[in-house]
């Protein structure tokens, strides 16, 4: 299982953005999701899925607008899903705690943190974070309007025509900001969290 813990940046000298991000996660993720995301303290929210693609995609979408930190934790659950995660407890949220206290003293807000075998799996992923955002800091707002429509399953001729754009317009704004790139990282980042996931993982 996948646990992210985020906390908002600087929250006590901004508005709460805890309710909008939830709001983004549920309208896009929520279908995916083993229990509903929920704030649990405060300027916190938790986050837990069994599909590494979700946990990913969860993960962007709080770094997306830098106003949170993300830790991402790898690892079992204890017992039977409860009715909130605010109930859930087991080696996958210990991990995520400690991946969002390493995050705060990271450049990128991120971090990843296993148990046992799942470590190494848990660096590499940081790693592949770190070069994907790298990425993304140079999208402009454009680069992120076509990205959106694109997640949304569009193709680029029906975002061109929702953009009110040429096709090739389109095509170019999607190689200059590498978005058949990024999706290629995704779907990585995802394959190596879905391999540390299947080693065998003890329960508390």
């Amino acid at each position: 299982m996948f646990v992210v813990i985020a906390d908002q940046i600087g929250s006590r000298s901004d508005r709460d953005r805890v309710a909008d991000l939830l709001d983004r996660l549920h309208r896009r993720l929520g279908a995916h999701l083993a229990l509903p995301a929920e704030r649990t303290a405060g300027d916190e929210l938790q986050a837990l899925t069994a599909d590494a693609t979700t946990a990913v995609a969860v993960v962007l979408e709080c770094l997306r607008d830098g106003h949170f930190r993300a830790g991402l934790g790898i690892g079992a659950i204890s017992g039977t899903l409860p009715g909130s995660i605010r109930e859930a407890s087991g080696p996958a949220f210990i991990a995520g705690r400690r991946a969002v206290q390493r995050a705060a003293r990271t450049s990128i807000h991120f971090a990843a943190s296993g148990t046992g075998a799942t470590e190494q799996a848990a660096a590499d992923v940081d790693a592949l974070i770190a070069l994907l955002l790298a990425g993304r800091a140079r999208w402009s707002a454009q680069s992120w309007e076509l990205y959106d429509l694109l997640e949304q399953g569009l193709t680029q001729a029906a975002a061109a025509e929702r953009l009110g754009i040429t096709p090739q317009a389109v095509s170019k704004r999607a190689r200059a900001a590498a978005l058949a790139i990024d999706a290629d990282a995704r779907r990585a980042i995802g394959n190596v969290l879905a391999s540390a996931d299947a080693e065998p993982s003890p329960v508390g």
